[in-house]
């Protein structure tokens, strides 16, 4: 078991090897897989209210972390084969949503930025 993104994208790219799976981890097949687990993850809260969804018995939480995996291993090889660096990826996306969403305006609010432009 590993706890570090670098540790884990190794594993997951070992276990891909060992299943000669590369072939098929197309960008288009990986994203569609992820939607496909995506949506698995949307149909455990489906029929819940917003306080169903935030209480979870342990099933139903460890459902939604099977879903939550397979979707995350799914963005890790997306990533991996078109070689982008999530971490500096995401880092650079909060400093844009840092501009779009400036705390003054967006604090508290749902609002979509280009509502108050």
């Amino acid at each position: 078991m590993t706890d570090s993104l670098v540790d884990l994208r190794a594993r997951i790219n070992a276990f891909v090897a060992e299943r000669d799976w590369a072939q098929f981890h197309t960008p288009k097949n990986l994203a569609m897989a992820m939607i496909v687990e995506a949506a698995e993850l949307v149909e455990q809260f489906q029929w819940d209210t917003p306080q169903e969804s935030q209480q979870l018995s342990p099933e139903k939480r460890e459902a939604v972390a099977h879903e939550l995996a397979d979707t995350f291993v799914y963005l890790l090889r997306i990533a991996e084969v078109l070689k982008i660096d999530l971490i500096d990826a995401t880092n650079r996306k909060i400093e844009l949503n840092a501009q779009k969403y400036p705390v003054e305006k967006a604090r508290g609010s749902n609002a979509r930025y280009t509502e108050y432009l």
